[in-house]
Formats: C-alpha cells, sequence, structure tokens
C-alpha cells in the first residue's frame, strides 16, 4: 500500500507549539538597549558616512550623511516599540519572526553607522561590505539546507563539516587532475553524497547515536583530508592542487541596477545554484507529495510506516541528498573561492551552518536568511579594518564574531525552536 495525496492535501497547515514570549522580549529589549548605548557612544565627528554607489550603476547615488546620535536613538525607540508590542500581543508565527528580524537588522545599523563615525572622512562602503557577505555566505546557505533536509527526516546531521571539508578536497583535487571545474564541482558533490551515505548507513541501520557519530565522522575526515594533503597534494601543488576559481558570471543590465545589482548579478555559478537549491528546496519541502513525507517521518515515522511509506529507505535518500547539497557547499569553498585546497579550510562553516538551521526554524528560508547574518558578522571583520571605530577592535574579537554570534543562537537570546519531533530518534519499522 502506498501514500498518494492530491495537491491540496499537501498543503497541511503547520501546527506551532506555543511558546513563551518572555525570551524573545528579552532579546529584543536588549537590542534596543545596544542600539542607544551605540549612539550615545559615536565618535567625535558625530556623523556616520554611507556609500551606496558603484561604478557602472544606471544612478549615481549621493554619498549618505546622517547624524550618527539620533539615528540611533531613533532605532532603539522602533525597537523597544517592538518589544512592547511582543509583550502586549504575544504575536505568533511570520509575525514573531518579522518582529526578531526588525530588531536584529536594527542593531546591525546602529553598529555600522557607530563603526563609520569614529573618523569624519571615512566612508563604509556599503555595497562592498553586501558583496562579500554574499560570497562568504554561499557555504554556510548550502550547508544549512543540507542540515534542513537531513533533520526534516529525522537525522541529526552533525557531520556537514566533515562533509563540506571532504567534497573541498576532492573537488580541488579533481578539479586541477581533469583541468575542469566541472569535474570537480561534480567530484565535490559525489564527495558529500559518500560521506552522506556513511552518515545514513550507520544511523539508520546500525542506530548508532547519531551526535556521537557525526564528531566521530568529522573527525575522520579531517584526519584523512590532512595526511593526503601532506603526502599528495603538498607534494606537488601545480599538479594536484591548483583546480582555479569559478569566473563571475555579470548579468547584463541587471548588474547595473544601483545596489542590488552589483551585490546579485556579479557572481559566479555556484552562487546562483545555491539560490536555486533553496528556492526548489522550499518549494518541494511544503508543497509537494515528498515534502510530505520528509516532514512526516521527521516528525512521526511510526506514523508514516502505518500509512505505507518506507521510512528507513526514505531517511537515507534524504542522508544522500543532504550529502550532495553540503558537498556543493564544499566545492564552493575550494574551487568557488580560494582556488585550492587548505588543511581545515571549511574552519567551522558546518558547524556555523547547522546553528542557521536551528536559527531559521528548520525551514529552507529562515536558514538561509541566518546564514547570511552570520556571513555578515564574518564580513565586518575586513571592512572595519579600512575605517577608524570609535573605539579600537582587536582583529581576534571581530575574527570571533560568527562564532559568538552562533553560541548566542544557540543558547536560545532570541526565542527557542522547536526541532521535528524524531529528529534524532532512530526507527526500526514496526
Amino acid at each position: 500500500m502506498t501514500l498518494e495525496l492530491t495537491p491540496e492535501e499537501t498543503r497541511v497547515p503547520v501546527v506551532e507549539a506555543p511558546r513563551p514570549v518572555r525570551n524573545l522580549a528579552i532579546g529584543t529589549g536588549s537590542c534596543a538597549v545596544l542600539c542607544l548605548l551605540l549612539g550615545l557612544g559615536a565618535g567625535d565627528s558625530g556623523r556616520s558616512s554611507l556609500r551606496l554607489n558603484s561604478p557602472g550603476d544606471y544612478v549615481s547615488i549621493p554619498l549618505i550623511t546622517v547624524p550618527t546620535t539620533l539615528t540611533a536613538i531613533v532605532l532603539a525607540v522602533l525597537v523597544a516599540a517592538v518589544t512592547a508590542y511582543l509583550v502586549a500581543r504575544r504575536p505568533a508565527g511570520r509575525v514573531r519572526a518579522l518582529c526578531t528580524w526588525f530588531a536584529v537588522v536594527a542593531v546591525i545599523l546602529a553598529f555600522l553607522l557607530w563603526a563609520a563615525s569614529g573618523d569624519p572622512n571615512a566612508q563604509l562602503d556599503a555595497v562592498g561590505l553586501l558583496q562579500a557577505t554574499i560570497f562568504l555566505a554561499v557555504p554556510i546557505v548550502l550547508g544549512a539546507m543540507a542540515g534542513t533536509v537531513s533533520e526534516r527526516s529525522g537525522i541529526v546531521n552533525v557531520a556537514i563539516e566533515g562533509q563540506m571539508l571532504g567534497a573541498a578536497f576532492l573537488a580541488a583535487l579533481v578539479g586541477t587532475v581533469a583541468h575542469s571545474l566541472v569535474a570537480g564541482t561534480i567530484a565535490g558533490v559525489v564527495a558529500g553524497v559518500l560521506v552522506g551515505a556513511l552518515l545514513g548507513t550507520f544511523a539508520i541501520r546500525y542506530q548508532v547515536n547519531q551526535v556521537v557519530l557525526g564528531v566521530v565522522i568529522n573527525l575522520l575526515v579531517l584526519g584523512l583530508t590532512t595526511y593526503l594533503y601532506s603526502r599528495l597534494l603538498q607534494q606537488d601543488s601545480a599538479g594536484l592542487n591548483q583546480p582555479g576559481t569559478v569566473q563571475p558570471l555579470t548579468i547584463p543590465v541587471l548588474s547595473r541596477i544601483p545596489i542590488i545589482g552589483p551585490v546579485l548579478f556579479e557572481a559566479n555559478l555556484l552562487v546562483y545554484l545555491a539560490v536555486v537549491v533553496v528556492v526548489v528546496l522550499n518549494l518541494m519541502l511544503f508543497r509537494s507529495r515528498w515534502g510530505l513525507r520528509t516532514r512526516a517521518v521527521g516528525e512521526h515515522p511510526r506514523a508514516a510506516d502505518t500509512l505505507g511509506i518506507n521510512v528507513t529507505r526514505l531517511r537515507f535518500r534524504n542522508s544522500l541528498l543532504a550529502g550532495g547539497i553540503a558537498g556543493l557547499a564544499g566545492a564552493y569553498v575550494s574551487i568557488g573561492s580560494v582556488g585550492g585546497f587548505g588543511i581545515n579550510m571549511t574552519a567551522g562553516r558546518g558547524f556555523i551552518a547547522l546553528a542557521a538551521v536551528i536559527f531559521g526554524r528548520w525551514t529552507p528560508l529562515g536558514a538561509m536568511g541566518a546564514a547570511i547574518l552570520f556571513a555578515f558578522t564574518s564580513a565586518l571583520n575586513t571592512a572595519l579594518s579600512f575605517i577608524g571605530t570609535p573605539l579600537s577592535i582587536p582583529s581576534q574579537i571581530l575574527g570571533s564574531l560568527p562564532y559568538l554570534v552562533t553560541l548566542l543562537v544557540v543558547a536560545g537570546v532570541v526565542g527557542r525552536s522547536q526541532s521535528p519531533a524524531a529528529d534524532g530518534v532512530p526507527y526500526s519499522g514496526r
């Protein structure tokens, strides 16, 4: 017996468990206080300049200069109003998410204004900052999509880091030997699928603790790639570790739109492919029979089994799919940006992607937004090094910003998220 549903039946309402609004109100209230402190701590110039224009834009946008303290105070008042609304009305769903993102964006804007107020001649290049954010966000976005597929299926995928690292190694090696970036990208996807198969086999068939299994796989891939790098790639770098990089593809007309043109339409093919993956996955997960079955085995596998869904087979296939997506992220890390492989070059992006899944509440669009936020904190490290902030910030602190933000998200500062009910729970059938 198989489960056959009409398209109308697949659009089932998602019932959200009631959650206290107190934690979210504390988080947004803290954002309001932070905006106020940033405004009061502005530099001696008292103003901030943002450059939104790029050479070749259809419309030339003049330099925007605003009073730092006043603007930050206005942002603080708006965020305080949002906090009061949360406490009084206790909204749920999308309204709550919009309130959260508004507070986050307000803090980011207040921080940027504060940073640009240290030097009266400093100009913060907003377009360059956004370009760097997209550049750094792609592997985290793809890793988060891999985590979303796995965890919606009921498998905790701590091995995203290992999948990405193994893919980065094989993509660089095959891309160099074959003299083809396409072959390198395919090899990276295959590497991710192989690691996903390893995860699925031990997690589903042998029911090994999935968190411990993910950690072991990460260590295994790290040790294996480190050994192979020192024995092969490092010995013959020219012949084995110089694949080149995927060149940016400029889309005519669209690339000359102010602000969004240079950010969205002057990127390489892997960036565009990442956007396609997010859109397709979001539609498939919530508007298709496969998505309904995937969510069913992640929430209540026994009920899904009763209706004729092969839980074990679907979970294993989704584990392979997630590995392939993570493999694409690893290929971007090596041949999509750097042009070669380095030891532990993923640098924890897989774990940040897992945090993005939690922050995004196990939805593709939410995880993508969280991944972009984490990447933005990394891009700040470069942007702030070119302007004089009111207070000197050590580079070590700026470099640790993505990991600090990850800790705050996992700790639940912006509200608690409820994972799929059967996430991490083995299932052996009836």
